[in-house]
């Protein structure tokens, strides 16, 4: 491939990931429940990377939570849930730290199966933790069926992204109803 053309798949490739980020900005500025827009968020993520699935989970009375699926099948949201201590997801939260596998992600010692995920039996794992005013909040995993090597852009373009649904989190719980004064 020639340099010119490399280039233009580069510029071609931040201007989509620019778009993306603008799109979630966009998402935290309006008036939507967090669910619709951790949905859509999923969705975004999914079309982006190309990937097989997109996960969110949120910690909750010190458990993660699925609270976001890009599977069609809804019924393991609110349903999943898994220890801080369990899991590559489990794992991601409690280092605060990225992690991506290439292939047989369901071999790793550190693995926690779930039968109602199809996503278990996926090959390749990308995850990062989300990050709310230096707490680890939630997790947002990535999964592809077949083996695939993780870009340094993708991995960066996820970690931003768990920083902005960390935003987007802070957003959500200030958004209480005002009170009504009495005139």
């Amino acid at each position: 491939m020639s340099k010119a053309k490399d280039l233009e798949l580069r510029l071609e490739r931040a201007e989509q990931q620019l778009r993306l980020f603008q799109r979630v900005s966009r998402l935290m500025t309006r008036d939507l429940e967090l669910d619709g827009v951790l949905q859509e968020i999923v969705s975004l993520v999914k079309d982006f990377l190309s990937c097989d699935s997109c996960l969110i989970y949120l910690v909750e009375d010190d458990q993660l939570v699925l609270f976001a699926s890009s599977d069609q099948n809804r019924k393991t949201i609110g349903n999943v849930r898994l220890r801080l201590s369990e899991g590559l997801t489990g794992w991601v939260a409690r280092e605060r730290r990225l992690l991506a596998i290439s292939r047989e992600a369901y071999s790793d010692p550190r693995f926690k199966y779930f039968k109602d995920l199809p996503q278990d039996t996926f090959e390749a794992f990308l995850s990062v933790p989300i990050i709310s005013q230096n707490k680890v909040v939630g997790v947002i995993n990535v999964q592809h069926k077949e083996q695939r090597i993780h870009t340094g852009g993708d991995m960066e373009m996820l970690s931003t992204l768990g920083e902005q649904i960390g935003c987007l989190l802070v957003l959500s719980r200030q958004k209480q109803p005002s009170p009504t004064v009495a005139s």
